[in-house]
Order: C-alpha cells, then structure tokens, then sequence
C-alpha cells in the first residue's frame, strides 16, 4: 500500500481484537493437529486443509496454500510442526499479494481535479449504509471534503439511515423522495459535487438480487447518467459483503460481478465471526483488491486491508 500502508498500534489492536474469534478458531484445531508430531507430513497437511476449509478460506485456494506447503516440504526435505505458523504466513501473504491487481491510495489520496467518485453496491443487511458512512468518516478526518448520494430509493429506511450517517459525519447528502429515479438521484449528486468542488462522492445503490436483470439495467443507467457529467466516473464500484456469511459472501460476490463490474471489495462483521478465513478466499478467488474490513461498531473500526497485517493477526 506504498505509503499508506503505515500501521499505527492503535489499528493493530483493532485487527487483533477484531479476528480473534477467527484465530482463536484456527489455532485451537492447529493445535491438536499438530499435537505429539514433529514433522510436517500428510497427515498434518490434512488436517490442515480440513481446517481452513472449515475456516472459509474456500476449497480452490485450499488446495492452492496445501499445494505451496507441500512443494516448501519437499524441497526443505524436513520441516518441523514447529515451523508451520510462519509456513503459512509466507504463503497466504504470498498468494495474496501475487493476486492484489491493483493498489488503493488509501483515505489520504491526492487532490483531483475532479470528484473521486464510488459506487457502493451489495445486498440489505450485510452492512452497506454503516460502511458508507464509516468511509465518509475517514475521508473526513483525512481532510476530503464529502457528498453521499440517496440512490437506494427502493427502501425510505435506506434514505434515512444514510441522511443519519451524514448527520453524524458532517457531510452533505443529496436526496429525494422514495420511489424515485436512482440515476436521477446519482446525477443531481455528482453535479453538485461537481460545482462545490467535493474530493469524494460516495453513491448509495438499491440492495437485492431478486431481478439480476433489473439490478444490471438500474446499475447500468446509474453509471451512464454520472459519465454525462464526468466521463471516467465512477472510480470505484465497491462491493459490500457480510463476512460473518462466509461461503454466502463468495456466493453474492459470484452474483453481483456477473451483472455489474466490480472492481473493489469490502468485507464487514469479522468481529463476530470465526469466519474470517473468508477474506482470503474471496481475494484469491476474485482477483479484485479487498479495500476495507470491518471490524467492530466504532467508526474507527473500519480499516483498509492490508494483506501482510491481515495474515500477521490471523496466524501470530
């Protein structure tokens, strides 16, 4: 993450707290895998698979981390039990970082010209409202300048639950009345941001997957509609995801990149889940960047991924 990556204790203390549930999990089984052995052989290397798929780390990259273990056996010849810890540290950091495609720049990105704009998608309750307001939060306290835009008109509780955020952030809102054009609203909010000088522009979208037609068209004509006033906008579609689903996220994240491009990832409620392993799979899976983790109510409880943070926490 270049020089953004910078990891204060505070935030460390965040992402341990937040993923204990998860490591607790891990190591509890690893453990007693690994118990009166004192080489890594197959018998540990089923264990281990059986606990990280059981961990929601996903079949496939499960059996990509088993291959890499295996081939580091076989060429070290001898491995202690000792040793698989930091073993698997280095690998998953590994495959992480050969599948991170592109690089965010983090709450404090540079002065544009133009608006930064982001499209929030994903479906009701995994968290995307609170998510957008704990973004517009840190842009904030980053010193940007906020505009969210009410484009999930299809629920009224989704338009007050957002203008509560920007209350409680200090932000404008752009918003109209339930039932009206999402694109509209998507429109009237890039041109104010446009026109007030705004650094970023968040968009809230509808959240259901029951008409992937309907869902593709209504995201569709809200991308068009913002290209009228900056043509290369939105720079983000950001896909918001339950951790605490674990195989159900992939499932949503399988869903809504086959009817809109995603090209950023945020996974929230890690905190009350053993399910953490998830964010691997996900990333692996994908090959879109995991942006943001969610890891407690507080605002300063989302964080951005960091990949070698993450393993660090998860396996220390």
């Amino acid at each position: 993450m270049g020089i953004f990556s910078f990891f204060t204790k505070e935030k460390k203390e965040v992402l341990d707290k937040g993923l204990e549930k998860t490591r607790t999990s891990v190591f509890s089984r690893l453990t007693k895998a690994i118990a009166g052995k004192s080489r890594v052989d197959d018998d540990v290397l089923d264990d281990l698979e059986e606990i990280l798929v059981t961990s929601d780390v996903g079949v496939e990259t499960t059996l990509k981390i088993i291959s890499r273990i295996q081939d580091r056996v076989s060429r070290d010849k001898y491995l202690g039990t000792s040793e698989l810890n930091g073993l698997l540290k280095e690998e998953i950091a590994a495959l992480l970082t050969e599948n991170d495609t592109d690089e965010f720049v983090g709450f404090d990105f540079p002065k544009r010209d133009t608006p930064y704009v982001i499209m929030v998608v994903g479906v009701n309750g995994v968290g995307k409202t609170t998510t957008i307001g704990k973004l517009a939060y840190h842009f904030t306290k980053a010193g940007k300048s906020v505009l969210l835009g009410a484009a999930d008109t299809f629920r009224a509780a989704a338009i007050d639950q957002l203008s509560i955020w920007a209350d409680r952030t200090g932000v404008s809102i752009v918003k109209q009345e339930m039932g009206s054009d999402p694109a509209a609203v998507a429109f009237d909010t890039v041109t104010s941001a446009v026109n007030r000088n705004i650094d970023v522009v968040i968009i809230d979208t509808a959240g259901r997957l029951h008409n992937k037609v309907g869902l593709m068209n209504e995201l569709g004509k809200i991308k068009k509609v913002m290209q009228k006033v900056l043509p290369d906008a939105p720079q983000e579609v950001l896909l918001i995801l339950d951790g605490s689903t674990g195989q159900n996220a992939i499932e949503q994240a399988r869903q809504f990149i086959a009817v809109t491009e995603v090209t950023s990832l945020a996974l929230t409620k890690l905190d009350g889940t053993a399910k953490g392993g998830v964010v691997i799979g996900i990333s692996d899976q994908f090959k879109i960047p995991v942006r943001f983790i969610g890891l407690g109510e507080k605002m300063e409880d989302l964080q951005i991924f960091d990949k070698n943070e993450f393993v660090n926490s998860l396996f220390s």
